[in-house]
């Protein structure tokens, strides 16, 4: 499992100085509706938007 989770998204309610995430867990999906063949087939559902 990995040790720090980076994030550059800093509109998101989970992103911390250092471009580190603080979210308990993380969750990503598939938004293809098959498995996904490279990171712009996928999506971070953990995101919430701080505004």
């Amino acid at each position: 499992m990995a040790k720090d989770v980076l994030c550059e998204v800093k509109n998101c309610v989970f992103w911390q100085e250092g471009n580190l995430c603080s979210a308990e867990a993380i969750y990503i999906v598939s938004h293809t509706g098959k498995q996904a063949e490279n990171q712009y087939e996928t999506d971070c559902k953990t995101f919430e938007s701080i505004y």
